[in-house]
């Protein structure tokens, strides 16, 4: 009983987001010890990494903008929060994400050989079975936010555990009985067909079908900015990547890609805070305590964040050479660069703009991002070669980070004493970042 009163809305998308890169990892590891081959792997891999490409900064875009707009839009003037109605909200964001996704699959089947510009691409022979992935599985990232809008945290992390748990068995399974990687794929295939119907009962439940083109376009309005600013930040490590590909060979680049990686635990954790709060910004009605909520939430993942990747400082390189070999210790310092991602991530002004629909402003700062990245990677790896790039992401991602925090104070009147723990995120920033000097002039030494 006390565990699940400790159940929120927050830690429940937070758990499920972990559920998610878990399952891919097990899904990974479970790979390398079966029969498949290293370019079998790559082709499932690069099977997922089309389908993500294609996708991932509409369905990101239009969910962020479905969330404040739930309780609070022009079209259907909803004003009260948690509501017990059906909504017409949730029938139109599945609309519109089921557009995307059938526009993205036309494009993928029209325009098909021009991702044969990633290598190897052109020998995956089961390409349609990604496209059609791609297809049935965009819409199905509605389920958990519907669950999150209706208060109803449990539900998530159920959905969670059987969806990934079958994903687990149904992806593998075929691998490990001796077939291809294609039906992996039709592995994938499956649990989306699942996840449908799973959709399909919640829109029964809880959706009103009721189509309103004005909504749409509220939402569209809201949500482009958003479209367009996760497109851009999500090019960053493609143009990271470029940038070091025409400057060093392939060893050079090998070592950045191995190493120009996030830790996961900052990413699904902040992004899962961020997105859990959105629709609690919704209205100014209850604005003050909106803030606190995302203050003491902040605070409490600080305290899990900062002390995980201060441990994670000392020991980047032992796990490299351990996880890989000696060659890949230059990988290890790009990671340990990218480490200090956390320094951006812990603190979210973002999700007040986006919960205020102030999205504009969102992608004027990502238009920076890009631009910045781009000026500075090019003059840093000058003087530190590969790690130069990825001190660039880090400056910039704090400049973006301070863009946004500098418009709320000085365009809406809210102080970052308000949403941020200053105090402690100063203390443990300060602390990373010395710690970091210390080891990267070898003052202190790991063994």
């Amino acid at each position: 009983m006390n565990l699940i009163r400790h159940i929120n809305n927050s830690n429940s998308l937070q758990t499920f987001n972990l559920l998610r890169f878990s399952t891919f990892l097990i899904i990974s590891i479970i790979f390398t010890k079966s029969s498949l081959s290293v370019a079998d792997i790559g082709y499932y891999e690069m099977s997922l990494f089309i389908a993500s490409l294609v996708s991932y900064f509409w369905v990101s875009g239009v969910i962020q903008s479905l969330l404040p707009l739930y309780n609070n839009n022009s079209t259907f003037r909803v004003i009260e929060i948690n509501r017990k109605e059906k909504s017409p909200e949730i029938f139109n964001a599945f609309l519109l994400l089921t557009a995307f996704s059938v526009a993205a699959y036309v494009f993928c089947r029209i325009f098909q050989h021009a991702f044969h510009v990633f290598d190897g691409v052109e020998d995956i022979h089961f390409i349609n079975l990604v496209f059609l992935y791609l297809l049935l599985s965009s819409p199905a990232n509605l389920i958990e936010y519907i669950y999150l809008l209706r208060n109803k945290p449990g539900k998530i992390m159920v959905y969670g555990f059987i969806t990934f748990s079958i994903q687990l068995v149904f992806v593998t399974l075929p691998v490990v009985l001796g077939y291809g990687i294609e039906y992996a794929i039709w592995g994938l295939i499956g649990v989306s067909v699942i996840r449908l119907f799973w959709l399909a009962s919640l829109l029964r439940k809880y959706a009103q079908f009721r189509f309103s083109w004005e909504f749409v376009r509220e939402h569209l309005h809201l949500g482009t900015p958003l479209i367009l600013s996760s497109l851009l930040s999500g090019s960053a490590q493609y143009i990271d990547g470029l940038i070091v590909s025409t400057h060093f060979d392939a060893r050079y680049f090998a070592w950045f890609r191995y190493g120009a990686k996030e830790f996961p635990l900052a990413l699904l954790l902040a992004n899962g805070l961020s997105n859990s709060m959105l629709s609690e910004f919704s209205t100014q009605k209850k604005l003050e305590n909106s803030l606190a909520a995302l203050k003491r939430k902040s605070r409490r993942l600080m305290h899990i964040l900062f002390p995980t990747t201060i441990l994670l400082l000392f020991f980047a390189k032992p796990i490299y050479i351990y996880m890989f070999n000696p060659n890949f210790t230059r990988s290890a310092d790009v990671f340990v660069i990218y480490l200090l991602l956390i320094l951006s991530r812990i603190i979210f002004p973002q999700t007040i703009l986006i919960g205020l629909k102030k999205t504009r402003i969102i992608l004027g700062a990502a238009v920076i991002e890009i631009f910045l990245n781009v000026g500075l990677s090019l003059f840093l790896i000058q003087y530190y070669n590969i790690v130069g790039v990825a001190l660039a992401t880090v400056i910039v991602f704090v400049i973006e980070k301070i863009v946004l925090v500098a418009y709320n104070y000085f365009r809406l009147k809210i102080k970052p004493k308000e949403y941020i723990p200053l105090g402690i995120y100063f203390f443990y920033s300060t602390i990373l970042i010395t710690l970091f000097v210390l080891l990267d002039r070898g003052i202190i030494r790991i063994h």
